[in-house]
């Protein structure tokens, strides 16, 4: 029992402020405070530089590889590709060129008249007049 009166002796101090008792006020409370977030703020300070050192360092090399390899950063590539759709496409400066070349969509149609013509040809005089008119 003795080791555990003494383990506790010192304890119900705290106990007592946590229960809700009277805490002592300490007079520099304040200014201990301030400090304290005043260093944090100045780690915090610190911290962000060393970051924009280290990605400063890691934008060097990564434009290192760029020019070695002839990589386009992803701002570039767009900025290019935005360029191209703006200016006028190659060719007649009086309109735009048509999506579907002449003759793409019409070639289908023409199959199928060649189709009929040749059967056509074989079938015997009468009734290809039947089918012409």
């Amino acid at each position: 029992d003795r080791p555990m009166v003494l383990c506790c002796a010192g304890a119900t101090k705290d106990m007592g402020k946590m229960l809700g008792g009277e805490e002592e006020k300490d007079p520099d409370a304040q200014k201990k405070e301030e400090e304290r977030q005043e260093a944090l703020r100045q780690q915090e300070e610190e911290r962000k530089a060393k970051h924009a050192r280290m990605e400063a360092e890691r934008e060097k090399v990564r434009q290192q590889i760029r020019d070695k390899y002839g990589l386009k950063k992803k701002e570039e590539k767009e900025a290019e590709e935005k360029a191209a759709l703006e200016q006028p496409c190659e060719g007649s400066l009086t309109r735009p060129k048509k999506a579907i070349p002449a003759g793409c969509g019409d070639e289908e149609e023409e199959e199928e008249e060649s189709i009929l013509d040749t059967v056509l040809k074989y079938l015997p005089g009468p009734l290809q007049d039947m089918f012409k008119k």
